[in-house]
């Protein structure tokens, strides 16, 4: 199988080689993932040495169904990342067929579905099987329910919904063919953790559990998800914080000259004249941004942690 070529944010590495620096020297914007992450705090040394049990796993899985408002319909799996379930939903779905994805969009979602042998069709009528992702990345489109087609199977990626959660659409997946994916590593700022979840039907979340084998999630990363997905607090001040810092960085933005903006609170994508002679200037004061190969124009940011605005001041 030849390996399909995604473009992604980070490639830090790449860019270090290029225009110099050391890792610390430089301000990576090219994701979407919060700077401010979840405060981690102690974890049970068990946690590290031996291997989740049921009871844990039930704990993350309670707090994940509570923190989203899964109806009483919904099934719910963990996974070791929103990318695994990315890769395994399709060889799920039955057998390989016609996926509509809306686009343009994250590119993982096309590639998972060749891997596993769809075809990915140009027109939503000719697909039994829809992917949108809500909001979607880059430009932060958000899908209303009437555009969701009651006829098909729905897959609804809301990896950076939770700084909107009054839009999720988490309570269809009770009823009918819905299937909602949500990332912990973005909104938490904890990418590292590699946690996300599929929330759906029962067969086809138990098929999903089936295929991601015993214990697919860290001891670590149910502790501290479990903790963070019940701390309702911390979730709401985060969403105010970044909203504030969207829109400042917007206001930085359109005075350096860049054209309205779009996306999430999670980052901004911004109209350009050169979005490649944009990313080379901001990378010649260390600061790492993301273009997109379909599109000179598209330059997006994510958001500076809080001590390291004047960095991104000083290289605009």
């Amino acid at each position: 199988m030849t390996p399909k070529v995604r473009d992604h944010g980070g490639g830090l590495d790449a860019a270090i080689e290029k225009f110099g620096g050391k890792r610390a020297d430089w301000l990576d914007l090219s994701t979407g993932i919060n700077p401010v992450p979840y405060p981690v705090g102690d974890i049970d040394p068990d946690a590290w040495t031996a291997l989740p049990d049921k009871g844990a796993e039930q704990r993350l899985v309670v707090a994940a169904r509570k923190f989203w408002s899964v109806p009483a319909g919904g099934a719910i799996v963990a996974a070791p990342g929103a990318s695994a379930l990315i890769a395994r939903l399709p060889y799920v779905l039955g057998a390989p067929q016609m996926a509509w994805i809306k686009q343009p969009t994250y590119n993982e979602w096309q590639a998972a579905f060749e891997n596993a042998g769809w075809q990915v069709s140009p027109s939503d009528a000719a697909a039994p099987v829809h992917v949108h992702v809500h909001p979607n990345n880059p430009d932060g489109v958000v899908i209303n329910r009437h555009d969701i087609c009651p006829d098909s199977t729905v897959i609804l990626d809301e990896s950076f919904c939770d700084t909107m959660p009054t839009r999720s659409h988490v309570t269809l997946t009770g009823a009918g063919p819905v299937i909602a994916i949500k990332s912990f590593g973005k909104f938490w700022g904890l990418a590292g953790v590699r946690l996300g979840f599929a929330i759906g039907p029962e067969k086809l979340v138990s098929e999903l559990k089936e295929s991601l084998g015993p214990w697919p999630v860290s001891g670590p990363a149910i502790s501290i998800a479990a903790r963070a997905l019940a701390d309702n607090a911390w979730a709401e001040e985060t969403r105010q914080c970044l909203q504030r810092d969207a829109a400042r960085l917007d206001g930085l933005m359109a005075a350096a000259g860049a054209g309205p903006a779009s996306g999430t609170d999670l980052f901004r994508l911004y109209n350009v004249d050169d979005a490649a002679a944009w990313q080379d200037k901001l990378a010649r004061a260390h600061v790492w941004s993301r273009i997109f190969p379909y599109s000179p124009h598209m330059l997006r940011l994510g958001l500076p942690a809080p001590d390291r605005w004047p960095q991104l001041i000083a290289a605009l």
